[in-house]
């Protein structure tokens, strides 16, 4: 082979392979080569890791409904609980973020990351915020046999007698529990705290008087208060919450900084493209104004909170840094 030809036959190969390279470059853009998949074109899970029949489940499977008869496909609900919701959350943080993945989860979810040693995902960097979706208001109830009929007679008594009056929670980190610590640590108040497996124990001890005072969701106290088991002194909201507006707030009787509500979110594995969280956006904020869900979430003691992405992303975002803080200096373990 000549030297010319040898060149020539050089140059059509370089040729050739720069043509397949464009080829194969086109066909990896968008709109270009092969169509790109439509979002949604499969089912959708949401993943729960908690167990079925609680309070976000409901919320999960009522957004769940909605959301499939509106995007056209259907919304599986998969419950994952165990280790405090750590099991569930892992999963769909290690899910592929397409979209066809989310996680719907409570305040316990930032909570957990001070909470234990470690803990198999970030409340930041695994994840994308998508929507906040619901609200359940807390308040501080005692047994009808303390002797205090206001908040601050409360406060006056617990140190008074520190360490005599005790408290019930449903367990080690949960809400409730960092909530009265967070009490404690703002007004000197001094109770013992004896920690449940679950809320139903927590609260058949607190009406019988076996503990004294607990702070729990406002559905769950208001059907005792009104049978006078129990003495609702205050709410742990900004606001008076409606069906107990004669509670006052924490604020009005002179404790700052003790608010605390349960906050739920949907969020979905950190790289869902963004195009897909604004949809699923649009569309839980849209499902969210829908009277019959608002009536389905008021009777899980919900209130919707329709709103931004980046809303529920700085609500991750600032409670990692306070509960940081209060799990610190109240010296509190998942031990």
């Amino acid at each position: 082979m000549s030297q010319n030809t040898a060149s020539m036959s050089q140059r059509r190969g370089r040729r050739q392979f720069m043509l397949l390279a464009g080829a194969m470059a086109a066909l990896a853009l968008p709109g270009l080569g092969m169509a790109q998949e439509a979002w949604p074109s499969r089912p959708i899970t949401i993943v729960v890791p908690f167990t079925p029949g609680t309070g976000i489940d409901v919320l999960a499977r009522t957004l769940g409904q909605k959301l499939s008869q509106r995007v056209g496909q259907p919304v599986i609900v998969e419950n994952k609980a165990g280790a405090s919701g750590n099991i569930g959350t892992e999963a769909a943080a290690r899910a592929a973020p397409d979209g066809y993945t989310l996680l719907m989860t409570v305040n316990t979810f930032v909570m957990n990351a001070s909470l234990y040693k470690s803990v198999p995902y970030d409340p930041v960097k695994s994840f994308v915020p998508v929507a906040p979706t619901a609200q359940g208001a807390l308040t501080f109830a005692v047994n009808p046999a303390v002797p205090a009929k206001t908040l601050t007679e409360a406060i006056r008594l617990f140190k008074d007698n520190p360490g005599k009056y005790t408290y019930a929670s449903p367990g080690n980190g949960t809400p409730q529990h960092l909530a009265m610590e967070l009490f404690k640590l703002n007004t000197g108040a001094d109770l013992l705290h004896v920690p449940y497996k679950g809320s139903a124990g927590a609260i058949t001890d607190l009406l019988g008087g076996q503990v004294q005072a607990m702070i729990l969701p406002v559905h769950s106290a208001l059907v005792h208060a009104k049978a006078g088991k129990l003495r609702l002194l205050a709410v742990a909201q900004d606001k008076r919450v409606p069906g107990a507006s004669d509670v006052p707030t924490f604020a009005e009787q002179g404790v700052a900084n003790s608010n605390v509500d349960l906050w739920y979110g949907l969020l979905a594995p950190a790289g869902t493209p963004a195009p897909v969280v604004a949809r699923l956006n649009s569309e839980i904020n849209q499902i969210l104004a829908m009277p019959d869900v608002t009536e389905a979430l008021d009777k899980q003691g919900m209130v919707p909170t329709p709103g931004k992405a980046d809303t529920l992303g700085m609500m991750v975002k600032n409670d990692l840094v306070r509960w940081a803080d209060v799990i610190k200096r109240a010296k509190i373990s998942t031990d």
